[in-house]
């Protein structure tokens, strides 16, 4: 009975540490931030003072902050009702 448990406890665990649906929206929306914040920054001046170089490297930053949140992003638990 004690094994039955602890088999359905690991077994729990390990569907509540996917990837939520919301989470991969987060992540494909922190792709594409990436991919145009690359192509800015393709487009830059060598001496870096035109507007591509200056919002490149947030939009990159950015992309890569929202692919941390998307693999984190709890699942959202609904409360009452079915």
């Amino acid at each position: 009975m004690k094994n039955k448990n602890i088999k359905e406890l690991k077994l729990n665990k390990k569907k509540d540490q996917s990837i939520t649906k919301s989470g991969i929206k987060f992540i494909l929306l922190g792709i594409f931030l990436l991919i145009l914040g690359f192509y800015l920054l393709s487009k830059t001046d060598p001496i870096g003072k035109n507007f591509p170089s200056l919002i490149s490297p947030f939009i990159i930053i950015s992309g890569y902050i929202l692919i941390a949140i998307g693999i984190i992003f709890p699942e959202h638990k609904k409360f009452g009702g079915n």
